[in-house]
């Protein structure tokens, strides 16, 4: 066991470097902050940033002195050759996510840690789970309310039977864009109905005719309504309400966070018939979800466990999306998982 592993960066972006300093301000910013993957990565107590990369040697060596790495590549491939990082966290632009994947699995990357969305299409998701799998490699994936505290809690409440027989996950996140933004939505439908297997989906969402290049959408549509059924009996709603706001209801009571996950209200049946009393929700600690997502891949290989987020379930919560905007293709008709159009590519030009 290492005390601490050696990490490397892919994408010395937004995600990969610098969101931190957008939130710093924000109401909602201890549940975030460290934020970004190499603020993480340094903060982390079981991980030490040794490399970044970027396509951009200026941006590469910014965050280098940023963060007082001791190197930095301009290509990824030589980076994982030369340094030879226990972990990788990759924060690129959707599009190379999948390739980036496949070749630090298939190179000794012990760990990956993989901003979202997880890819474009469900042959590369497909890709990326036979590399990790085939070579042991431990993955969480990059949306972070499944490694913080307060949600932790909810789906520990619902497994107590605090909720009674769990009914339903509806997710308030706006006509959000499916890949962009509802992949948050989608992982936490997925995190708080028990990380179930998926019957079917509907959807619909925002597009014109002319987005469509044969089995390709050239944009990130928004997603007007989305519906699961999940395997265990749970049903999933993804709405157009503002949010993002989560609420898990079961027959005997309901969860539902709060301004972006900063409180969570808990009400349970109290006898009177459809009548429910609000509950004190339990308190839980303000923690980093990067943090706690690297924390966990560094545990998961001291332990040999699975992670938290492993590439099966980041490949579910991925279909689910996939399958809403099929069902849109397909006029609205429910899309059996696993899908069967497997080709079916999302993503901007250039993305």
């Amino acid at each position: 066991m290492a005390d601490r592993y050696r990490t490397a960066l892919i994408g010395c972006g937004r995600m990969g470097a610098t969101i931190d300093d957008e939130v710093s301000d924000h109401p909602d910013s201890r549940l975030w902050i460290p934020y970004s993957h190499a603020a993480a990565a340094v903060a982390c107590e079981r991980t030490e940033l040794i490399a970044v990369s970027d396509v951009m040697a200026g941006k590469a060596e910014s965050i280098r002195d940023r963060y007082n790495v001791p190197v930095c590549y301009t290509d990824y491939r030589e980076m994982i050759h030369e340094e030879k990082p226990d972990i990788v966290c990759i924060a690129t632009r959707p599009a190379t996510h999948a390739e980036m994947t496949v070749f630090a699995a298939e190179h000794g990357v012990k760990g990956i840690y993989c901003e979202k969305p997880l890819c474009c299409s469900m042959e590369e998701a497909d890709a990326m789970v036979a590399a990790v799998e085939k070579n042991g490699t431990k993955f969480n994936y990059g949306t972070q309310r499944r490694y913080i505290p307060i949600y932790q809690k909810m789906r520990e409440l619902a497994d107590a039977g605090e909720l009674g027989t769990v009914q339903a996950v509806i997710i308030q996140q706006g006509v959000t864009a499916a890949l962009w933004g509802l992949t948050h939505g989608s992982d936490m439908m997925l995190y708080l109905a028990g990380d179930p297997e998926i019957d079917f989906v509907q959807g619909t969402i925002v597009c014109e005719d002319g987005d469509w290049d044969d089995n390709r959408l050239n944009v990130d549509p928004g997603v007007a309504a989305g519906f699961v059924r999940f395997h265990n009996g749970v049903l999933g709603y993804t709405t157009a309400g503002s949010g993002p706001e989560f609420e898990l209801c079961g027959a005997g009571g309901k969860l539902r966070t709060f301004d972006n996950g900063l409180t969570c209200q808990f009400r349970q049946a109290c006898g009177a018939p459809r009548a429910l009393k609000e509950r004190p929700f339990p308190e839980v600690p303000m923690e980093s979800g990067t943090v706690n997502g690297l924390r966990d891949i560094a545990e998961a290989l001291d332990e040999d466990r699975e992670t938290m987020g492993p590439i099966q379930l980041a490949r579910r919560s991925q279909e689910m999306i996939m399958g809403f905007i099929e069902s849109h293709r397909l006029g609205g008709a429910r899309v059996r998982l696993p899908m069967k159009n497997r080709g079916l590519y999302v993503g901007r030009q250039g993305w």
